[in-house]
């Protein structure tokens, strides 16, 4: 543990008010925070985020302990709890008077020599830094520099966790090894992932990710790694670098003062540009020069037999993997096995057990109405702190359950070791958990101490023996455990078995799109995202869960009983409804929807219904038409709107806003301009009778990047927070994947015909694979008679025929091992849902939203 007086000095920062508060977490995320009174939280600063607005907030939760590096500002999250308030006191017949953000800005702010004498935060410490990130490296370097361990640093372009997780998994028996937990490898992700290493660690593995120049020197001077090992260089992050080559050595600084460095020798560019490092060099590849020389690669069907020379001997290794991927990953692999002194003999049957690398958390509908979170590959206490936060964020059932293995290579004694994860458990009030191995079961206790509902057994199949006399119902489900105990037979009789279509919604990828939007906007624009017909087809509440999670300011949906889920699935954002009927007034009002008021009938009738029920200043959003011709307050009414708004205080305007018609395309560039200036026009006349600021927003996705000045004071995320980009001057990641599986295969000769109407003619002899996908699910009749493809063993394979309710049938001909219940990809990373919906001779949006409710969702985070 450090003082906060260590964190200062370490720093070189200015110390104010309380400083006995001893440091053991970090932490820059104030959603993530379950033992603030131990915490030291960064007030890091970004084009999307200053970390100094949540202050307040952590104070409340507890934190103490504070890195700054400017005024303390009050926290945006106070506005939402005044609008909270007010929501609460319409119902009383009263009126509560709220500030804007724009008039809190306003308002005084406390100088960063004046925070420990405010009176806001009297209990609190404070280190004053230039620079809060940089501040964050520099504890994390000089807790590094506290060990004398070996350290393994990784970088490269692609497999650098595969390779941290395989060597884990190989060198885990001989070491207490501490590395970074899933991917974390950026500028923040490393330093993070550093403070974990203490006294009990003999082995450090940490990966080192940059997208600009400049980077790696910062990460070099954290890890301060003994063993380099590169991995390969490839297209990702391109866009940040000169050429290949400036991104080479930019990745290549963090070895500068390595021992050995391990790389394939294969690629040339590696191979003339790794030569200029003045470190010792343990290459691998098909040169007779190589330390490691590549002699063959045979494939089999579940396995690849790797044969090698080394110091003039052969040898051969086999891995339960054929991709080529695999094959380099596993040499890295063995080159450093080799420099810490395994011998060929262990190497290999380690190597014959190495299992996939699950990059990913899953969350799936399993029995009896419970959702299910399988993370049942790994099982050490930073992926069990991954996996309980997803579990947190996710808040998809009132109670939690976690299946919990025996966990290894800590360094801990075990009643301190089960202490702290019934703590962990405690803080995330996990109400049971089920504990599964001869160790966690002699410590059951600790858990019991907690007042978490606690079961023990000693193995997985004496729980599966047990398991009818569990009831899981409405309830989430946590499965983690060591992969030696084989929770994958748990995890089958959890789930629930649906229909073999899925519908794959990446998180991750959802979030980042979310980060590359909030990047395009100014520091004082909010956004609203949209999350209506069931979040595009990707799931309401599901997706409404990660953008509460990243503090969103607005959600919209279509109509009332969208918003009703919401509010019944845990979402307490601010929601506008925009098509709000009468007959959902009460429902409005009974779950604090704020309604969009598009005409002088709805408006009228609203009016009405609220003095009915006696309520002041209910929150309403006015819809302008200025050439959209759908809904809205034409221009010349808005001057009789204004006079009818200024002289009630039933109602109160939180926003006015347009809808661009045709904001991506450059053709309409001028209809566009004709729009906003009608619109600025009408939001004067409007703000000229009303007493108070309202919101003013008009921007959607596309108009987001193309048009940043109409980004006002809101903007309005849609299509593109899916993966959509309709203007195309932003790439958002893909984040839905539609899959099925084959369900048989036949061949059928030339002559013959396929499918209904016989449209399918077979032209000759053909491999026919059906698949378990038809229009009932969403894929549109449109896409047979080989019109659509899927994609499958790397190939694009034509659909024959005419597509059923539930099957489909594709000519697979020349694709090679395949076999019934192969995977077949419709759309997503390799077909592209703007490609399905141009085969179709619609739009996205068309091919999003009509993906059946049969059609399993499947929820992950990479």
């Amino acid at each position: 543990m450090y003082s906060l007086s260590q964190i200062a000095n370490i720093s070189g920062g200015q110390v104010q008010g309380v400083v006995t508060n001893a440091i053991k977490y970090l932490s820059v995320d104030s959603r993530k925070i379950f033992f603030p009174a131990e915490t030291l939280f960064f007030a890091i600063v970004t084009p999307q985020r200053d970390g100094h607005t949540f202050i307040k907030e952590l104070y409340e939760q507890g934190v103490r302990s504070f890195v700054i590096s400017k005024a303390v500002n009050i926290s945006p999250n106070f506005v939402s709890d005044l609008f909270a308030q007010d929501n609460e006191s319409r119902r009383r017949g009263t009126q509560l008077k709220i500030k804007t953000a724009s008039l809190l800005l306003m308002e005084k702010v406390p100088q960063a020599d004046e925070v420990a004498d405010s009176g806001q935060f009297p209990e609190a410490g404070f280190v004053t830094v230039p620079d809060t990130l940089q501040a964050l490296q520099q504890i994390a370097a000089y807790h590094r520099s506290q060990f004398s361990i070996p350290v393994i640093g990784i970088t490269g372009s692609n497999g650098k966790t595969i390779v941290k997780e395989w060597l884990n998994q190989l060198l885990a028996e001989d070491n207490n090894i501490v590395r970074s937990p899933k991917s974390y490898n950026s500028q923040i992700g490393v330093p993070l992932s550093i403070w974990q290493i203490n006294t009990a660690n003999t082995l450090g593995i940490f990966e080192a990710g940059i997208s600009k120049p400049g980077e790696m020197e910062a990460l070099q001077k954290i890890i301060q790694p003994t063993i380099g090992i590169l991995t390969n260089i490839g297209a990702a992050h391109d866009e940040g670098f000169d050429d290949r080559r400036q991104k080479l050595e930019e990745k290549l600084k963090l070895f500068t003062r390595v021992e050995t460095i391990v790389y394939c020798t294969d690629d040339k560019l590696i191979r003339e540009t790794a030569k200029n490092l003045s470190v010792q060099k343990f290459t691998w590849g098909k040169d007779e020069d190589c330390d490691v020389q590549i002699l063959s690669s045979q494939k089999r069907e579940n396995e690849s037999i790797i044969e090698f020379k080394i110091q003039n001997s052969k040898f051969q290794i086999t891995i339960p993997f054929t991709d080529d991927a695999s094959i380099e990953n596993a040499m890295h692999c063995l080159c450093t096995c080799k420099l810490l002194g395994l011998s060929n003999e262990i190497i290999a049957g380690r190597m014959r057990h190495l299992h996939p690398v699950e990059m990913r958390l899953e969350w799936k509908k399993a029995i009896n109405n419970s959702y299910l979170i399988n993370d049942s590959y790994s099982n050490d206490l930073s992926s069990l702190i991954i996996a309980l936060d997803y579990l947190q964020q996710q808040q998809q059932a009132q109670k939690q359950t976690v299946i919990l293995s025996d966990i290894y290579q800590t360094g801990m004694a075990g009643p301190m070791l089960y202490l702290q994860i019934a703590d962990l458990l405690a803080q995330r009030k996990v109400e049971r958990v089920i504990c599964i191995g001869p160790a966690i079961s002699k410590y059951q206790q600790a858990f019991v101490s907690k007042a978490i509902e606690t079961v023990s057994f000693l193995s997985t199949d004496d729980f599966i023996k047990h398991f009818n006399t569990f009831q899981f119902k409405d309830e989430a489900i946590l499965l983690k455990g060591a992969r030696i105990f084989g929770f994958e037979k748990i995890a089958r009789l959890l789930e629930r078995q649906d229909h073999q279509t899925v519908l794959e919604i990446n998180l991750t990828a959802l979030s980042n799109n979310l980060k590359k939007y909030r990047s395009l906007l100014q520091p004082a624009t909010k956004m609203m995202v949209m999350v209506k017909a069931f979040g595009y087809g990707s799931g309401g509440a599901e997706v409404a869960r990660v953008l509460q999670f990243n503090k969103v300011d607005y959600l919209a949906v279509a109509y009332a009983d969208e918003g009703v889920a919401l509010r019944q699935a845990g979402i307490h954002l601010p929601i506008m409804v925009m098509n709000a009927e009468p007959s959902t007034f009460d429902a409005l009002d009974e779950y604090n929807l704020e309604p969009e008021i598009y005409s002088f009938n709805i408006l009228e009738s609203f009016l009405k219904y609220c003095n009915a029920q006696a309520i002041h200043s209910f929150p309403v959003h006015i819809k302008l038409d200025t050439g959209m011709n759908r809904l809205g307050f034409q221009v010349h009414e808005v001057v009789a709107l204004a006079q009818l708004l200024s002289r009630q205080n039933v109602l109160q305007v939180r926003s006015v806003f347009t809808h661009l018609a045709a904001s991506e395309s450059a053709e309409h560039d001028g209809f566009t301009q004709q729009q906003a200036v009608q619109f600025k026009t009408a939001c004067n006349t409007l703000q000229q009778q009303l007493s108070y600021p309202f919101i003013r927003h008009a921007a959607n996705t596309a108009a987001i990047s193309r048009h940043p000045a109409l980004q006002l004071d809101m903007v309005r995320l849609g299509i593109g927070l899916y993966g959509v980009d309709r203007a195309r001057d932003i790439k958002p990641d893909v984040v839905t994947t539609l899959k099925s599986t084959i369900a048989q295969i036949r061949l059928v000769k030339a002559g013959e015909t396929v499918g209904y109407n016989r449209s399918g003619v077979v032209t000759k002899d053909s491999m026919i694979a059906t698949v378990r996908i038809g229009y009932a699910d969403g894929y549109r009749r449109e896409l047979g008679n080989g019109k659509g493809f899927m994609y499958i063993n790397g190939k694009l394979a034509p659909v024959i025929g005419n597509v059923s309710m539930d099957m489909t049938m594709i000519d697979m001909t020349g694709i090679d091992n395949i076999q019934p219940g192969d995977e077949v990809e419709i759309f997503g990373n390799n077909i592209s849902i703007q490609e399905v919906a141009r085969q179709c001779n619609t739009i996205s949006y068309e091919i999003m939203t009509g993906i059946s409710q049969r059609v399993k969702r499947v929820y992950y985070e990479e």
